[in-house]
């Protein structure tokens, strides 16, 4: 068994599970007659569906991917999975501009981007993000520290 089919399996599984919960979901208010429930049960289905195709497929459309991955990669990836989680981590106390500049930063640099062009870049989409979901799609995020200077 490949760890493709191995992996597809488990999050068939998975997606049948949360499935199963979302058909018990009941929304306080709902906008629409249908209410919210139909969205969840439709993509975990939907993505329970194509990974067990993933996992039950004939051999003889497999074949064997050499995706290149070497120390250094997986290095880079398992630092990017970490800056992630660190991210959800200070995203409330720092606030979303400042917790999404450090992270841009992480991620650029761990992708080979020079210093400043990554410092240019994180500031700009932190800000340009900030704008577009606060003011554009009036969704609320989480100043932090710079709840003083903005807020």
């Amino acid at each position: 068994m490949t760890m493709e089919r191995l992996f597809s399996g488990i999050m068939a599984l998975f997606s049948l599970f949360l499935a199963y919960l979302a058909i018990g979901y009941v929304a306080p208010i709902a906008y629409d007659p249908i209410g919210p429930r139909p969205y969840p049960i439709l993509i975990f289905s939907l993505l329970a569906a194509l990974t067990l195709v993933i996992a039950f497929r004939p051999a003889r459309f497999t074949k064997v991917i050499n995706l290149g991955y070497d120390n250094t990669v997986i290095k880079n990836l398992i630092l990017c999975v970490t800056a992630l989680a660190v991210y959800s981590l200070i995203f409330e106390p720092l606030g979303f501009v400042i917790s999404t500049m450090l992270m841009c930063f992480t991620v650029g640099l761990l992708f080979a981007g020079k210093p400043i062009k990554s410092l240019i870049f994180s500031v700009v989409i932190s800000i340009a993000l900030y704008v577009l979901f606060d003011m554009v799609l009036d969704v609320i995020l989480p100043l932090g520290l710079l709840s003083g200077i903005m807020g």
